[in-house]
């Protein structure tokens, strides 16, 4: 009998999930797999930890969330911690597997992981990160356009959104295939306390990314008023909040763009319904840079090999990282961070530019820092954006350095946010 593992990676959903859906379609058995990896899992970068508890924690609940899932059709999830090549290579040893299917990853390191397991194991690696197929691009990614605005227009002119994918009616698993998904303890981590002032108590997995696009759209219908609100500090509302969950796969683009669609046609269609559209374009197309520009997006002098700024020391990094530099807007958003494992987009652009402009610390701390820390770390979105505002990325105006003052009588006027919190 025709085994085949699937390796989980950023795609913990059933539903719209081309390679799986493919997996199951060409062989009777399938083994669904996660890997902690262990240079993820304990690995540091300039004397950083990669994974943070906050990151850990929505992981974990996407992993429960998914193995429910899996257990109704038949199937169960097997979680492991190590080496991946390894594990999965013992996992194939030890079920006689004949190949691995995996989702196809955008970033350098991930690709890099598939290269080195593909050379032990028969595996097979489908597109499915994006809203838009890589393959239905207008273009070979080679001569995918430096400046985004070339790229989207191109997209929304000639390029369609893939229909969705139903989830499989069933999944065979060996007998007494699985594993518990292990505790925030078992993995050698503190246990996370819950802060009332956190945006939306967050909870990971396909179930919660569902209920919260229902929430959104549906039931308060906030995505007629996107454009408005998206740069707002406070509540659950300003924004979709849906990042978290697109970073873990618990929720396609493609899920969020239908629904934007059925939205546009029974309730209406404006600005905003565009604008939450576009925010998901500019999420391909940091996927679509990582991809093109590999490892040069993890580099100080980006994908244009250059210096923007006259870097300092780094020493009083601990400052930004704690929120302690005495500027109340930016610290205020550092402790949002530390506190929830989550900042608004409007913060990121200001704590990043404050960093880089003011403090002079090279901006890759503040990439591992926000790695750590953030629930919807996304290596694409993370490193592409700090590139973006140093001015060593995809900015045709050569980086952005935002005006605190200004950015809190816009943002902040009353000081309701900087007070919220002032500890």
């Amino acid at each position: 009998m025709s085994r085949a593992i699937y390796w989980f990676r950023n795609d913990l959903r059933l539903e719209d999930n081309e390679v799986l859906n493919k997996a199951v379609e060409e062989n009777p058995e399938i083994l669904p797999v996660y890997v902690f990896d262990e240079s993820l899992l304990r690995g540091e970068q300039w004397g950083i930890e990669r994974m943070g508890s906050h990151r850990l924690k929505f992981l974990l609940e996407s992993l429960e969330d998914l193995k429910a899932h899996l257990q109704q059709l038949g199937s169960d999830l097997l979680i492991k911690v190590g080496d991946t090549v390894t594990v999965l290579n013992d996992i194939r040893k030890t079920y006689n597997c004949d190949v691995l299917y995996a989702q196809k990853a955008s970033a350098y390191d991930e690709v890099q992981l598939e290269e080195k397991l593909s050379e032990t194991i028969n595996t097979k690696f489908i597109w499915g990160e994006t809203l838009y197929h890589i393959n239905d691009l207008p273009y070979h990614l080679d001569e995918l356009p430096d400046i985004f605005t070339q790229f989207r227009k191109s997209v929304e002119k000639k390029a369609d959104v893939r229909k969705l994918l139903e989830a499989p009616l069933q999944i065979h698993s060996p007998q007494g295939f699985g594993s518990e998904v292990p505790s925030m303890e078992e993995l050698g981590f503190e246990p996370v306390e819950e802060d009332d002032r956190s945006v939306i108590q967050f909870l990971g997995g396909a179930k919660a990314a569902n209920d919260r696009m229902n929430y959104y759209l549906w039931d308060k219908e906030l995505l007629g008023n996107y454009k408005q609100t998206r740069n707002g500090l406070i509540g659950g509302d300003y924004s979709s909040k849906f990042s978290p969950w697109l970073a873990h796969g618990c929720i396609s683009p493609r899920q969020i763009y239908w629904q934007v669609k059925k939205f546009e046609k029974y309730v209406k269609k404006n600005s905003s319904t565009y604008w939450l559209v576009f925010e998901l374009v500019w999420r391909d197309y940091f996927h679509f840079v990582a991809k093109k520009y590999g490892n040069q997006i993890y580099q100080r002098k980006g994908i244009l090999g250059e210096d923007k700024i006259d870097w300092g020391s780094d020493k009083l990094f601990h400052l930004w990282r704690d929120g302690k530099t005495g500027e109340p807007f930016v610290d205020a958003n550092m402790r949002e961070m530390n506190a929830t494992g989550f900042m608004s987009n409007r913060g990121r652009q200001n704590v990043a530019s404050y960093l880089m402009h003011q403090m002079k610390i090279d901006w890759r701390l503040g990439a591992a820092y926000f790695e750590k820390m953030l629930i919807d770390y996304d290596p694409c979105s993370n490193y592409g954006n700090w590139i973006y505002i140093v001015g060593v990325g995809n900015d045709p105006r050569g980086g952005r350095e935002f005006n605190i003052e200004r950015q809190k009588e816009m943002y902040d006027p009353k000081g309701e946010y900087q007070e919220l919190w002032a500890n």
